[in-house]
């Protein structure tokens, strides 16, 4: 394959938007944006793109499932494939698929299917593990009687996978966990992200201060602010070096909090957007099970809720990645430039994928094509048009 060029689209490059620019790609990567009266080379297949904004492909920290599938029913690589698969459609080119807390065995399992499935580049950038070092007080829908302290050969085992894998996020409750153990992890290439924890001030800080890099779902499952107590959220507002996830689907979080999180953030940690998603997206189905509970879709609000049989208790989401930048955009103040920065750079920046999430020379052609509104008309990853392929 020889270059290709991509025009007729604004161009947002993880960063800021470009007018009169194209994207020109060699071999799977971005060779650099062209301009208007540039020199082009030989051998050019020109892609005409009528009007919209042409931006890197979604990056999504945290899918428990799509397409129909959840990875906790079956970790392979195949159906790390079918969550990757059932996301595309909605202008997601990176995911992590996210096992929720469950059995060794299980969780040593997923570990295995990601190497072979991140090698595979089918749009599976790594792996989250959300569990089982969770705190039982803040279970939200994992099962509390499989959560347990970090030990010595979790580390070790953690480590190992991080440096098969190349991308780990573990969420942990600051309660499992130790400082020195949350270096140690760090150190060995593991992103820890506290989540699931009751957790003060002073212990969410120590711990961000020994290498823990975020917070997983801000607010969601986790000591709220007080202005005596600020707990883990205001550990996380507070602490310049820390990133935060978001749901965006007006039912995890009132959109008034998240425009105070938004505004409050200080440092170089960013608050993006996760989808924190179930098995629904991408599927026709209503209902599905987890871990031997029926989850149902709840209709209403902004996008469906995901609730289990009491139906107070929230198991995930229905939200896709374009529906959250929208979200962002119509209910939480931000530009077009922001929302997708908390789609596309900024969970680059947090998962250390220095080879994708902004449009610049060398980075993989990992694109998505959008209209005004944010809709996805088209993705592409490694320079292959997704909607093309066999």
């Amino acid at each position: 394959m020889g270059f290709q060029l991509l025009r007729g689209a604004r161009v947002f490059d993880g960063h800021r938007f470009h007018e009169r620019t194209a994207v020109l790609i060699e071999k799977g990567r971005i060779v650099r944006l062209v301009q208007d009266g540039d020199a082009l080379p030989e051998n050019l297949q020109i892609i005409e793109l009528d009007g919209g904004i042409l931006a890197p492909g979604f990056i999504d920290a945290q899918v428990n499932g799509g397409g129909g599938a959840m990875l906790n029913d079956g970790p392979t690589p195949e159906i790390m494939f079918t969550i990757a698969a059932g996301h595309r459609p909605y202008g997601t080119t990176s995911l992590l698929p996210t096992l929720i807390t469950d059995t060794g065995d299980v969780t040593e399992q997923a570990m295995t299917a990601a190497v072979a499935a991140v090698q595979a580049d089918k749009g599976v950038a790594g792996l989250h593990l959300e569990g089982p070092h969770l705190a039982p007080a803040k279970k939200g829908a994992h099962l509390a009687e499989l959560m347990r302290p970090v030990e010595a050969a979790d580390i070790q085992a953690l480590t190992a996978a991080a440096q098969k894998i190349g991308c780990l996020l573990v969420t942990m409750a600051a309660e499992q966990v130790t400082p020195d153990q949350v270096r140690e992890l760090t150190e060995g290439g593991v992103i820890i992200s506290i989540g699931h924890s009751d957790s003060s001030y002073e212990a969410a800080m120590a711990r961000f201060d020994a290498g823990a890099q975020g917070v997983t779902h801000l607010f969601n499952a986790m000591s709220q602010f007080g202005h005596r107590a600020p707990n883990l959220v205001g550990a996380a507002l507070d602490h310049p070096s820390v990133w935060g996830g978001i749901i965006a689907d007006g039912h995890h979080v009132e959109p008034a909090a998240l425009r105070v999180a938004l505004r409050a953030k200080r440092g170089q940690g960013r608050l993006f957007f996760v989808t924190d998603a179930m098995s629904l997206v991408g599927s026709g189905r209503d209902t599905f099970q987890l871990n031997g509970r029926t989850v149902y879709r709840v209709e209403g609000g902004y996008c469906p809720k995901l609730v289990l049989e009491d139906r107070v208790t929230l198991a995930g989401s229905d939200l896709d990645m374009a529906s959250g930048i929208r979200y962002g955009m119509a209910m939480l103040d931000l530009s077009s430039e922001e929302a997708l920065r908390m789609a596309t750079s900024y969970p680059a920046a947090f998962l250390q994928l220095k080879d994708r999430g902004v449009l610049a020379p060398k980075k993989r052609a990992d694109l998505v094509w959008l209209d005004d509104q944010c809709h996805v008309r088209a993705t592409w990853i490694s320079g292959v048009r997704q909607d093309q392929q066999a």
